[in-house]
């Protein structure tokens, strides 16, 4: 018997005005709405192309041979079981591992690897599994860590505070301030991280990337841990980063109805090795796949 992952039901999709209402009635204006509009038009071209990508560590393969793309506007999830090699991906992609072969196209940009600094100055911003934020300083000052590379003024007239420093980390914190409201943690802009539930600290992190104005944002498990009304919370602000600023996003994820419900575009690892590619619908018919998450009797 023919099994499958499971089918994409939209539910995560909420639209804005959907926001503050019941939360049945959301998930129905929610799946009306995106049944009705299609985000294929706001797709663009490749952004980034990943072209026979290979890892290793000593004699330990982590990718072999691994291509896909991505394009700008979507959101592009990578899927696979524990150890298949998503998140040395992303290391790739954003300049933390050194690959041994293939290359990575970026914005038109042919590199062999990809240096941290230079994915953080061409706009590539990146959440991690574990949170690695400031637990005793505030929201606020966590998330205007993210404005670093954008500050210009000098160590010196930043620690004095005067002149451009001053009215530069003004600015800066206007932006700040946006993160700070459009993520919905207004209440807790002075709060030390540290003190926080798990879900608000998982936008905290979210805001930081957000602060770097990324044009591609790579998601390492962004609802790991969470339940399912932060599960709910985090879709809706993943959609609307990507709706309401055009931002690209590549997402790991274990829940699959995540997955199947808020992705464009599907790639799937096993072994380090990609079994699958495509829209949602064509991978969780996909029988690899299924094999890979399901097991195969022997």
């Amino acid at each position: 018997m023919r099994c499958a992952l499971p089918k994409p039901t939209h539910r995560w999709r909420k639209s804005h005005e959907a926001k503050t209402a019941p939360l049945h009635l959301a998930v129905q204006s929610a799946a009306e709405s995106v049944a009705a509009v299609s985000r294929t038009g706001k797709i663009g071209g490749v952004l980034l192309q990943i072209d026979h990508v290979s890892l290793t560590f000593g004699g330990v393969k982590a990718l072999t041979d691994v291509s896909f793309d991505v394009r700008e506007h979507e959101i592009r999830a990578i899927i696979g079981p524990n150890g298949a090699g998503k998140s040395s991906l992303l290391n790739v992609i954003n300049g933390v591992y050194t690959p041994v072969g293939g290359t990575i196209n970026y914005r038109g940009q042919v590199r062999e690897r990809m240096h941290p600094h230079d994915a953080a100055r061409t706009g590539i911003a990146r959440t991690f599994q574990s949170l690695a934020l400031f637990k005793g300083m505030s929201v606020l000052d966590n998330i205007m860590t993210g404005r670093t590379l954008r500050m210009r003024s000098g160590l010196l007239a930043v620690a004095l505070h005067i002149g451009p420093a001053a009215r530069e980390e003004i600015e800066h914190r206007k932006v700040v301030e946006q993160i700070i409201d459009f993520l919905e943690i207004q209440a807790y802009r002075r709060q030390p991280v540290g003190s926080l539930p798990y879900g608000l600290q998982k936008r905290v992190d979210l805001g930081r990337a957000l602060a770097l104005e990324p044009q591609l944002l790579l998601l390492d498990e962004p609802m790991a841990g969470m339940n399912l009304e932060e599960k709910q919370d985090m879709c809706r602000f993943i959609l609307d980063v990507n709706d309401e600023f055009g931002t690209t996003i590549v997402l790991i994820e274990h829940d699959m109805g995540v997955v199947m419900d808020i992705s464009d575009r599907v790639v799937v690892l096993d072994y380090g090795c990609k079994i699958g590619d495509g829209t949602p619908d064509e991978v969780r018919t996909n029988q690899e796949v299924i094999n890979a998450y399901l097991g195969v009797a022997h």
